[in-house]
């Protein structure tokens, strides 16, 4: 019996490892979503000293794999053994081995969010094609959420991978007709341009970023027109509330803007696992 369907047979198992899966995936997803947004930044001094006619500053390398990931305080390289997903971060009690400067809880919850989310997706579809996919899609959209709350940015190259890596898996119908898909795609970016466009007319100022648009066109591509009300509702209430309990209780100003991109994200999520009952409130 092959272990393709060993883990077809046994739906505990195929849930347990790929709560495993994403606890591990979770970490490395730490690693992304603090990397890239200054991989992004050193590309564009790069690219503004060659614009100037300058010689690029020398840079000590840094991608996702290089340097070792270190403590931000005394530099202490971390071990494998402080980088067991969670359980380091609860055996370490929050802090650094060596200086004793606390650990952010958020790279433990992280790494949590994965495992759990993980686990929901094989629960969801089991063992198959569809699931991987899905797994693929969750990773993408926790590390947007947390890049855009950090940095108000949806980098392209998280955007654009996903938009066409939707429209690829259905060419085969994985989760929409490849028309819908297409046609989800092009409306997604349009709604969400248009709605900018007439914002800034009527106000002067920008409403929501260009990623925002991106990101809505890649769940278009991944599951089709027919989401996109329920996601472009879903996301605006959350928003709205979200934004007026900041206004009114954390008194947060008006003129600095709050990221639209996380709530995206969790319409997305939440179409994954009920885009059918969602999409038949409006008798698509």
């Amino acid at each position: 019996m092959s272990l393709f369907q060993t883990l077809q047979d046994s739906p505990a198992l195929s849930i347990s490892l790929a709560l495993l899966l994403g606890l591990v995936i979770g970490s490395f997803l730490n690693v992304v979503i603090l990397r890239l947004p200054r991989m992004m930044e050193n590309e564009w001094h790069l690219q503004a000293a060659e614009l100037r006619g300058e010689e690029p500053p020398e840079q000590e390398a840094f991608n996702l794999i290089r340097p070792r990931s270190r403590c931000p305080s005394c530099g202490h390289l971390i071990t494998a053994l402080e980088n067991i997903p969670v359980l380091s971060w609860l055996f370490l009690r929050g802090k650094c081995s060596a200086c004793g400067t606390s650990i952010s809880a958020r790279y433990p919850l992280i790494e949590l969010v994965s495992g759990l989310l993980s686990a929901a997706v094989v629960w969801r579809y089991g063992a198959s094609a569809s699931a991987a996919a899905a797994l693929v899609l969750t990773y993408f959209l926790i590390v947007l959420t947390f890049i855009d709350y950090d940095t108000q940015l949806l980098p392209d190259d998280l955007t654009l991978p996903l938009l066409w890596l939707g429209l690829l898996l259905n060419l085969f119908g994985l989760f929409t007709p490849l028309r819908d898909a297409v046609i989800g795609a092009m409306a997604g970016y349009m709604v969400l341009w248009s709605v900018y466009w007439l914002f800034r007319l009527a106000t002067g100022r920008e409403g929501m970023g260009f990623g925002d648009f991106k990101l809505l066109a890649a769940l278009g591509a991944w599951f089709g027109w027919q989401a996109l009300p329920s996601i472009i509702l879903l996301s605006s209430l959350v928003g709205a509330v979200v934004g007026i309990f900041l206004v009114v209780f954390r008194r947060h100003r008006r003129e600095i803007p709050i990221p639209f991109g996380p709530y995206l994200a969790g319409a997305g999520l939440l179409t994954l696992h009920f885009g059918k009952p969602l999409a038949g409130l409006y008798g698509f």
